[in-house]
């Protein structure tokens, strides 16, 4: 494509993979940048850094102007936080603000960068993209990536714009070092001895920044696409951990009741010194629900092959090694 492409969160980690994609593919790439330090992160990665924010429909109306196609990927994630008023803002405002703004700059399509959280299955069921809503959330984050989705898609049916949505469930690979992360360094490193058994859904990066590309090209317009490669449980995790890394040597499983009253209590005293708390009871009840995602329908529609398991466990593991996260692999 001739014309440039804006993508908007090109410093955080999947905006920065998709940024390295587009580079790599011959394409021009606009990203759009609220700080210096990230506008020269930006530039180093091979686009044109673009001052403005999500929530400055101007500016980005400004920066989309010319482009074939805007990436909105920028968001919050966020657990425990005391006030989640900004990260409503910025997900649902915000990606309200780039469609209205890529549709007057006329922009052909969207691709939205929404989440796996925003299908909102019920326990112990397998998310589809058809799945019907559950009807309660498990978390703030859960509530303002639905709550985001269906005012972009609103938004994208009131201005005339094509928007396409790919949903990523839990994303990981080299570059991931914080969030959902913390967890695989944190019981290599063996800060974790005890776990709570449950179920986990990850798309490899790269197979998130393809996902987002396919999206662009063949995703049809209104639809929205699981990008989900595998699913396991943390017993099945441990045990992939020993055979490609050798760790950890020691882990017990506590039950769900713990966790739930470890979960209260540790938010309860965060909030009592002001503080935002690293465990409190949306995250307990989020790892506890557990998720299965079917990433299948971005195969069959969008041709998108998924990175085996192993794989990307390894080579997260060897960029946290090089990175001084974990220590080296100690494989027989």
């Amino acid at each position: 494509m001739s014309e440039p492409a804006l993508v908007t969160g090109g410093s955080g980690v999947v905006g920065r993979a998709l940024v390295q994609r587009l580079v790599s593919d011959g394409r021009r790439v606009r990203a759009l940048a609220r700080s210096e330090r990230s506008g020269a992160a930006l530039r180093e990665l091979g686009a044109e850094p673009i001052p403005g924010d999500v929530l400055d429909r101007a500016s980005v109306e400004a920066a989309a102007r010319g482009c074939s196609t805007v990436f909105h990927v920028a968001g919050v994630n966020a657990m425990c936080v005391r006030d989640p008023r900004p990260m409503f803002r910025t997900n649902v405002e915000g990606s309200a603000t780039v469609v209205e703004a890529a549709a007057a700059a006329g922009v052909a399509r969207v691709v939205y960068t929404s989440s796996a959280s925003a299908i909102g299955e019920a326990h112990g069921t397998i998310g589809r993209e058809d799945s019907a809503h559950r009807g309660s959330y498990l978390s703030n984050y859960e509530r303002s990536k639905h709550l985001a989705e269906r005012r972009v898609f609103q938004t994208a049916t009131e201005s005339g714009i094509e928007v396409v949505a790919v949903n990523p469930s839990s994303v990981q690979g080299p570059g991931r070092a914080t969030g959902s992360a913390r967890l695989l360094q944190d019981v290599v490193n063996g800060r974790l001895p005890l776990l709570v058994d449950t179920t986990i859904s990850l798309v490899d990066i790269a197979d998130c920044a393809d996902g987002h590309l396919l999206a662009e090209t063949r995703g049809e317009p209104g639809e929205r696409y699981l990008l989900s490669g595998a699913t396991f449980t943390i017993r099945e995790a441990v045990a992939l951990l020993r055979g490609v890394w050798g760790l950890p040597e020691r882990v017990r499983f506590a039950p769900a009741w713990a966790a739930s009253v470890g979960g209260a209590a540790i938010g309860a005293g965060a909030r009592l010194v002001g503080r935002d708390a690293p465990v409190c009871p949306e995250a307990v009840r989020t790892l506890l629900h557990g998720h299965r995602y079917d990433g299948s329908k971005a195969t069959r529609e969008l041709g998108l092959e998924y990175t085996p398991l192993e794989d990307t466990i390894r080579r997260t593991l060897e960029w946290c090694a090089r990175s001084g996260l974990v220590p080296p692999a100690r494989r027989p």
